[in-house]
């Protein structure tokens, strides 16, 4: 039987939309099953704890179960490979630093674009480090221990996060504006770095508050110096670089999530919408300032921005590493 024209051609057209329709539809409800966030360093690290953090205050804007997943190795460069081949549908997402979405692409042949293979969900969370040191350590302040160090060449042992993270790059800027010489040590994150400090089978080691300030606290490491112009809120004790007598020696670590390329723009704000919601919240707000962390301004707090940052912290820091000539360990 032959349709008339109109009746052909309304059919055909109503069949073309289904697929649009159905696509809409389901971005719609996302999500209807567990998220799953990345995290490419070791438990307990600072990552893995501010990850932990915000998710468990998405959940309840999301109205799913958000699970982490800790899959080190390689500088996180395993974890993050991970994400950048998951399918772009919202539910694997990775929580990223800048080790992992800035060094490693200077020191790693990467299989993924650090820029061109990720979506950027928002900003979360930026912080100084601490200049920290094993309680055996006998300097008493900055000024002792940099003196120690040029009178032990070579003889002091710094642990980092591996070939590349913020916390090597830190030590090679320490190393080179201190005119000291000593061995470095890589991790498989900076957790596992700072477990061996406290028992005191390395010296010394750059740290992010947040994983750090607790063992200080404890007085099973000493804390120098707080690698910014201003002294932490959550530690105002500890001296800024400028006071302890190692002046412009500044140095911060941001944190962001991001899901893999082409996931869809309404999923991208959804996800968004529930960090909002969740940096807004006082209790995360306190947890993380607790640990030294300062939660990026509401404007800051876009897929925009973040983009933004990443993009002009590779174009900063690249150079630096590579005439550096730091190579993967």
């Amino acid at each position: 039987m032959k349709l008339p024209r109109r009746r052909f051609l309304h059919l055909a057209l109503g069949a073309t939309a289904l697929p649009a329709i159905s696509g809409f539809a389901w971005a719609q409800t996302y999500p209807t099953r567990p998220i799953t966030i990345v995290v490419p360093f070791a438990v307990g690290g600072a990552t893995d704890v501010i990850g932990r953090i915000v998710a468990e205050r998405m959940r309840a804007s999301l109205g799913q179960p958000i699970i982490i997943e800790n899959l080190t190795g390689a500088s996180g460069t395993l974890g993050v490979g991970r994400v950048a081949r998951a399918a772009p549908d919202g539910y694997t997402l990775v929580i990223g630093q800048w080790t992992t979405f800035v060094g490693n692409g200077a020191v790693y042949a990467l299989q993924y674009d650090l820029l061109n293979d990720f979506e950027p969900i928002s900003l979360l969370v930026e912080t100084p480090l601490l200049v920290i040191a094993k309680k055996a350590m006998s300097a008493k302040d900055l000024k002792e221990f940099i003196a120690w160090l040029k009178a032990n060449p070579n003889k002091a042992t710094q642990g980092h996060a591996g070939a590349g993270s913020n916390l090597h790059v830190a030590g090679l800027l320490f190393q080179k504006q201190t005119g000291s010489s000593f061995q470095s040590v890589p991790y498989r994150g900076g957790a596992p770095a700072q477990q061996d400090l406290v028992a005191g089978h390395i010296d010394f080691m750059m740290s992010a508050p947040i994983e750090s300030l607790p063992q200080v606290r404890l007085g099973n490491i000493k804390a120098y110096a707080v690698t910014a112009k201003t002294r932490l809120a959550a530690a105002p004790d500890i001296p800024t670089v400028d006071e302890a007598g190692l002046p412009g020696f500044y140095f911060s670590e941001w944190w962001g999530l991001w899901a893999p390329k082409r996931t869809p723009k309404n999923i991208i704000a959804k996800l968004n919408a529930a960090v909002v919601d969740a940096l807004a919240d006082q209790a995360v707000g306190q947890r993380l300032a607790d640990f030294g962390q300062e939660i990026f301004p509401r404007d800051r707090q876009t897929p925009e921005a973040l983009g933004a940052l990443h993009k002009a912290e590779i174009e900063k820091w690249w150079p630096i590493i590579k005439a550096a000539g730091i190579k993967a360990e």
